[in-house]
């Protein structure tokens, strides 16, 4: 199956091809759809406290840029991800036609997109905590589930560029993707915590 078929699958015939032991779709994807989920939480919590949150409509829009930005990259994020996997097996078999600058774009590509899932996961996560503070009542508590997913989605995300084989301890992508991470995780912390 062609990844750009993922998102329009029905989401039990998304789970099943997940489960199914292919190299595509796998964390990257399930990462930005964590995110990409939890966005559209913060989203429907915005839109349901219109009436008495002035900013709803403007915490709403950004929820809705990174759920369908987030969307996308479940997508793409296979697509790389086979394409690295496929030039590194190419580079074990001796292929002479793979050129080395080749090899290292499909992996700096690889480690890109799970940086840019976790930074939605982040932003994700702070949206959720304004939510939270800010939304109807009756919608606290999803706020509190977006942060929590925004954070695993982080995490998940963040976890993948730590293991590309194109990044290494010190590399400033490292270093986003952990701030990231961290930021997302804080924010969820505090929203569980302020939401009983």
């Amino acid at each position: 199956m062609e990844t750009e078929d993922y998102l329009h699958l029905r989401l039990d015939d998304f789970l099943a091809r997940l489960a199914a032991g292919g190299r595509a779709p796998g964390g990257g994807s399930a990462a930005a759809l964590t995110v990409a989920f939890a966005a559209s939480l913060v989203a429907m919590a915005a839109r349901c406290s219109r009436e008495s949150w002035e900013d709803a409509a403007g915490v709403a829009a950004q929820a809705l840029a990174i759920a369908d930005r987030a969307a996308v990259l479940a997508r793409v994020d296979a697509t790389v991800w086979q394409e690295a996997a496929d030039a590194l097996g190419r580079t074990a078999a001796g292929d002479p036609g793979l050129r080395d600058r080749d090899l290292e774009q499909k992996l700096e590509r690889a480690a890109a997109l799970p940086l840019e899932i976790a930074e939605l996961g982040a932003d994700t996560a702070a949206l959720a905590e304004t939510a939270g503070e800010y939304c109807d009542g009756a919608y606290r508590a999803d706020a509190a589930a977006a942060a929590a997913l925004a954070a695993g989605g982080a995490g998940a995300a963040a976890h993948l560029v730590r293991v590309n084989l194109a990044v290494r301890e010190g590399d400033k992508r490292l270093a986003r993707a952990r701030a990231s991470e961290q930021a997302a995780s804080e924010a969820a912390r505090r929203t569980l915590s302020s939401i009983r």
